[in-house]
């Protein structure tokens, strides 16, 4: 079987790792601290906060933001649920607004459902490909809206010359396995703004006044007050232990993933009737996927394909979800006809460090086989 994805781990990370746990310690401590400092390094960010997972992150930007009750927050329904899902957690309202052909959002419509009940605009950087970052900040400036970056997919992805991480206040990472690197799960807030990563780190561990690093470190003894009503949000030591390792291929993960995808841009770009990702000038993606567009086909062709690639041993994924077709959000109208469209004519193909060549081209035969 050749899978859609497959995390890139070896005996550094394991190292790391053990490492950690025989420290004794092995929840949020110095190995974050440092995850942290490298985090920044890498992407340019000034201030990053590990977190339990990239959904933590962005309700920790959604209370951080003061959105809440009566509220509404504009973001995809094309995007993966916890998108949506993070504005629910505050009790405030997703508006669902559509997509443009590199699945990132449409500022057209965008603009169009801005109301007086808009407090923010939650940016998703889909599969790694960037988002018109400064497009969405002026509308936000010029409206007084909180822009949010979900960049769960994004880590490594750059836009204008500056890696996504660098630009605005509040951008959430994933570490999931799917992701292009992982520490197992986990998550990462960047922000430009020291008020706003002391305010992220009190809320991760309880609304506590001195974390257990600090006390631990203290020589003298330091009682803690819990000041606001916070949430158990930590990433652990070893999880960052591997991050650090992780941090360290990622160049050479993101070279190999661009080179995969030229491959399958040459074998593919004469396919009639399909699409393949757009990377317009400036932008830089990390491929965190590869999903292909069958603009001329329908749904039951799309689904007959990915049977057709099982059947010979190919792992592939329908296209980005819509939240406002999952049961969750029944009841929740939106007219969003692109998103449905792309949704149900996309598909994403295996691509992951390191891929043989082999599965490479087991892909691209297999995949172009479906449309003689």
């Amino acid at each position: 079987m050749i899978p859609i994805a497959k995390p890139f781990l070896g005996e550094e990370e394991a190292a790391l790792a053990r490492e950690a746990i025989l420290s004794g310690w092995v929840t949020q401590g110095p190995k974050v601290k440092q995850f942290e400092e490298d985090f920044c390094d890498f992407t340019g960010a000034k201030h990053a906060v590990a977190v339990s997972n990239c959904t933590t992150a962005l309700h920790l930007a959604m209370v951080v933001s003061e959105i809440g009750t009566g509220d509404e927050v504009i973001c995809p329904s094309m995007s993966y649920v916890a998108t949506a899902n993070s504005i629910r957690y505050v009790g405030a309202t997703p508006i669902f607004a559509e997509v443009n052909q590199d699945y990132n959002l449409d500022i057209e419509d965008v603009k169009r459902k801005i109301t007086s009940k808009t407090k923010a605009i939650l940016l998703v950087h889909q599969i790694g490909m960037p988002a018109d970052i400064d497009a969405f900040s002026a509308l936000c400036a010029e409206r007084n809206l909180t822009l949010i970056e979900d960049a769960a997919c994004a880590i490594g992805s750059a836009y204008r010359g500056k890696k996504i991480g660098s630009h605005s206040n509040f951008v959430c990472f994933s570490f999931h396995p799917r992701k292009v690197i992982t520490t197992g799960d986990g998550g990462m807030m960047a922000t430009q703004s020291e008020e706003i990563a002391d305010k992220l780190r009190l809320l991760r561990q309880h609304g506590m006044s001195v974390n257990d690093r600090v006390r631990h470190e203290s020589k003298k003894v330091i009682e803690e007050d819990h000041v606001v009503i916070g949430y158990n949000y930590r990433l652990t030591d070893i999880q960052a232990a591997v991050g650090i390792e992780q941090l360290k291929r990622l160049p050479g993960i993101i070279e190999e993933r661009r080179k995969i995808a030229q491959v399958y841009h040459d074998a593919f770009k004469d396919l009639p009737g399909i699409e393949l990702p757009l990377e317009n000038p400036g932008y830089f993606s990390n491929y965190q996927s590869y999903s292909v567009w069958l603009k001329d086909y329908d749904k039951a062709f799309r689904d007959q394909v990915m049977q057709n690639l099982l059947d010979k041993g190919i792992a592939t994924r329908r296209g980005i979800m819509t939240a406002h077709r999952e049961t969750a959000y029944k009841g929740y109208k939106a007219d969003l006809p692109l998103s449905e469209y792309f949704a149900d004519t996309s598909i994403c193909l295996p691509l992951f460090v390191p891929m043989s060549q082999d599965d490479i081209q087991a892909v691209i035969v297999n995949f172009k086989a479906q449309f003689k």
